[in-house]
């Protein structure tokens, strides 16, 4: 059954008209009326709803049941990543959405290649959360994850959970000349978030490894290999969540 990010109000029962990207959509898939389609807004489950009339480019629809499904992770990873350069971050947007990221803070690091702000920031972040939404419909995620607008670690830092709430991990490839010192909390399984600190392509420089260890950061490794920037960020989110296969 096609899946529709459809960010409205909806209500069973209710007759509307499908926003312009989810009626092209539609459109696109060639279907007809009295087929049945499923719509979610982020506001919590899914919507299973009938096409009742296609326009030349508009569908109307009725809502037919609202199911109370969710398909999160265990715990919720904000992603803070120097963003990689070329299409590599449409990519790692993609994958971390179906890997079930909560939270995603692009980082504009000292060895990042690519830098933005003001009007190019606000369309590559609507870009990102587009690739987000799309990716969402795909895998069947009705919660779409926040995207923020490209910053400063400096930025980023200054929003971060309290400790109480958030586990806080730092890749680095490169032996360090101080101890990372988290939080004297033990329950650390037991916090809601993790956030997690990758660097863009050449890694996060020593000085900001440092910056983080003084916020709580721990400094990990994952392991003897040099991982791509995007790859590094996505074996850091599977780790965090530890989402088991099941038995059919």
């Amino acid at each position: 059954m096609p899946r529709l990010y459809c960010p409205v109000p909806l209500q069973v029962l209710e007759e509307l008209d499908l926003p312009a990207h989810a009626a092209k959509h539609v459109q696109v898939l060639r279907l007809q009326p009295s087929q049945v389609l499923t719509l979610f807004n982020g506001e919590g489950g899914e919507y299973e709803a009938e096409i009742l009339k296609m326009g030349k480019h508009s569908v109307s629809v009725r809502i037919l049941t609202h199911l109370k499904i969710e398909r999160e992770a265990p715990r919720k990873v904000q992603l803070l990543v120097g963003m990689p350069a070329n299409e590599r971050m449409d990519w790692l947007v993609e994958k971390a959405t179906e890997l079930g990221v909560a939270r995603i803070t692009p980082i504009m690091t000292q060895h990042a290649v690519l830098r933005l702000s003001g009007e190019r920031a606000e369309k590559k972040t609507a870009h990102w959360i587009s690739v987000a939404q799309a990716a969402c419909e795909q895998c069947g995620r009705n919660t779409v994850p926040l995207i923020d607008v490209p910053q400063s670690l400096q930025s980023a830092f200054q929003s971060l959970l309290p400790y109480s709430q958030a586990e806080r991990w730092v890749f680095s490839t490169q032996p360090l000349g101080r101890k990372s010192q988290p939080p004297s909390d033990e329950n650390e399984s037991e916090k809601a978030w993790v956030q997690i600190l990758t660097g863009p392509e050449g890694g996060l420089h020593s000085d900001e490894v440092s910056f983080a260890l003084d916020a709580g950061f721990q400094a990990l490794t994952l392991g003897p290999r040099i991982l791509r920037a995007e790859t590094a960020a996505l074996m850091g989110l599977m780790l965090a969540t530890q989402e088991k296969t099941t038995p059919l």
